[in-house]
C-alpha cells in the first residue's frame, strides 16, 4: 500500500482533566464513521472517559482499554491507560491535579508519537498555570514538543479554509516583543513556513507575507526602525538565499482590511495578538492550531480549557474535529510528498497528466 493510502493511526492527549478536552474527544469519536479513515487512541484512562460519558447520554463512545498500543484494533476507539489510579475530577476548576494528569497524557502520547506507535497527536487544551512547573518548564504545548523533538525552529501555526498565520513570537510580553524581532529569528522562520506549505499543505510555490511591527509598517523609519533595519533586510535574504518566496513587510491593519492577505498562501505576523485577532475575526470554517516545523505530525483546537461551561455537555466539538481531519489530511500530504521524493518520476508522470487534463479541457 502506498504510505500517502495508509489509514492513520491518531492520539488523542486529553488536556486539563477539569476543561472541555475530554468531553470534546468523546463528542468527536462518538461518530463511528471516523473509523473508516483512521484509527483513534486517547491517552487517558477509561475512569476518566465514563465519569464525562455519564453526562453525555446523547453521545455512544464504544471503546476497548488496553497497556499495549501493538495491540489496537482498527475498527474500535483505543483508551491507552496512561494511570490505573481513581483521580478526584472537579469539572470547571482550575487544580493541580487537572494539570498533573494532562501532563501525564501528554508525555505518554508524545513518547508514542516519536516512537512512530501513532502517526499524529491531537492535543487537548491545557491550562498554562497548572502545568508549569520544574518537571514541565514550558510556557504551552508548542515549545514543549519543539524541545522534546530537538526541532531547530517551529512555528505556531494557524489555519483556517481561507487563511494560515503563523506567529513569529508567541506567548511573549507586548512590552518585550520588540527585542525577540531579529533578523534570524524572522528568516528562520520563513523558512519553517515555506517548507511546512510544500510538505505538509501541498503548495508547490507558497507564497508568504510578513507584516510590519510598527503602525504602518514603520512609515519609512518615522515610527519605529525595525521594518527597515531588520525586517526588510530578513526577507531580502529568505528571497536571495533560501529561495523563500516573501514579501512585506505589510501593515498590518490596511493588510487585513483590504483582503490582501486573499493574495497568499501563509501571512508571517510579529506577535500573538496581530495575527490571531484578525484571524479569529476573518477565518472561514473550523479554526486549527497547527505545529510547523517538527518531524511529527500535532495539531489542537483553537480554544482553551473553557473552565465555564466544563462539565456541562455544552463544548462545541468542531474545532477538534477539524484538527483531526486537519492531521489525517497532513499524514497524507506529507507522505505523498516523501513518495514523490522518494519516486521523481513518479512525480513527473502526475504533472504530465494534470498538463495533460488541463489542455484538453481547455480545447472543450
Amino acid at each position: 500500500m502506498n504510505s500517502s493510502e495508509k489509514k492513520p493511526v491518531i492520539g488523542f492527549s486529553c488536556g486539563d482533566l477539569n476543561g472541555i478536552g475530554i468531553e470534546t474527544i468523546i463528542k468527536t469519536l462518538s461518530d463511528n464513521r471516523l473509523l473508516e479513515i483512521c484509527t483513534p487512541v486517547v491517552f487517558a484512562s477509561n475512569k476518566v472517559i465514563n465519569f464525562y460519558k455519564k453526562g453525555l447520554p446523547d453521545y455512544n463512545l464504544s471503546y476497548h482499554a488496553t497497556r499495549e498500543l501493538d495491540r489496537l484494533n482498527p475498527k474500535q476507539v483505543t483508551i491507552y491507560s496512561c494511570w490505573e489510579e481513581e483521580v478526584a475530577i472537579t469539572p470547571g476548576q482550575l487544580n493541580d491535579t487537572g494539570g498533573q494528569y494532562a501532563i501525564k497524557s501528554l508525555a505518554a502520547a508524545t513518547e508514542a508519537l516519536k516512537n512512530k506507535q501513532i502517526d499524529a497527536l491531537v492535543t487537548a487544551p491545557i491550562h498554562k498555570k497548572n502545568v508549569y512547573s520544574d518537571a514541565f518548564h514550558y510556557t504551552g504545548h508548542t515549545p514543549f514538543l519543539k524541545a522534546y523533538f530537538n526541532a531547530n525552529d517551529v512555528a505556531m501555526l494557524m489555519v483556517a479554509d481561507n487563511l494560515k498565520v503563523a506567529l513569529l513570537t508567541e506567548h511573549v510580553p507586548v512590552g518585550e516583543v520588540a527585542k525577540h524581532i531579529t533578523r534570524e529569528a524572522i528568516v528562520s522562520k520563513l523558512k519553517v513556513v515555506n517548507q511546512s506549505l510544500k510538505k505538509d499543505f501541498g503548495i508547490d510555490k507558497p507564497k508568504i507575507a510578513v507584516l510590519g511591527l510598527n503602525p504602518h509598517a514603520g512609515d519609512e523609519g518615522l515610527i519605529g526602525k525595525e521594518e527597515e533595519e531588520i525586517i526588510k533586510p530578513a526577507i531580502k535574504e529568505a528571497k536571495q538565499q533560501h529561495d523563500v518566496f516573501c514579501f512585506g513587510p505589510y501593515s498590518s491593519d490596511a493588510f487585513f482590511a483590504r483582503a490582501q492577505y486573499e493574495k497568499f498562501d501563509a501571512v508571517l505576523a510579529m506577535y500573538h495578538d496581530q495575527g490571531l485577532i484578525p484571524f479569529k475575526s476573518l477565518a472561514v470554517g473550523d479554526e486549527v492550531n497547527y505545529t510547523a516545523g517538527l518531524p511529527v505530525i500535532r495539531t489542537s483546537p483553537d480554544h482553551g480549557t473553557a473552565f465555564d461551561i466544563a462539565g456541562k455537555g455544552r463544548a462545541d466539538e468542531s474545532s477538534l474535529r477539524a484538527s483531526l481531519y486537519k492531521a489525517i489530511d497532513i499524514f497524507r500530504t506529507r507522505n505523498g510528498y516523501e513518495d514523490a521524493r522518494a519516486n521523481p518520476m513518479k512525480r513527473r508522470s502526475a504533472a504530465l497528466l494534470a498538463r495533460a487534463v488541463d489542455e484538453k479541457l481547455q480545447e472543450e
